[in-house]
């Protein structure tokens, strides 16, 4: 009986830990939005910016310090490339 309720928890646990990580991810958008708005402040074009940023955002689930540069900090953010091999995220 005691091998029972200890798996029943275990798979409780597991099942309660899966669904708090998906309400947080649904929440990256704020995270992002930030994010990307301290990241594009200096951008020519905020509105491209911001657009790539996001998308990259929220692939990557980082952006990189500061409004330039720093992309080490997120190697997923730094690897993405466009269709003509150039960086996608700003």
């Amino acid at each position: 009986m005691k091998p029972f309720v200890a798996t029943f928890i275990l798979i409780a646990l597991v099942l309660l830990s899966s669904s708090l990580l998906h309400f947080t991810m649904a929440d990256d958008s704020g995270f992002c939005d930030s994010k990307c708005a301290v990241r594009c402040s200096k951008a020519g074009r905020q509105d491209r910016c911001l657009k790539y940023c996001g998308i990259c955002c929220e692939e990557c689930h980082c952006v990189p310090s500061g409004t330039y540069g720093n992309k080490d900090e997120c190697p997923c953010y730094r690897d993405k490339k466009n269709s003509k091999g150039q960086s996608k995220c700003p």
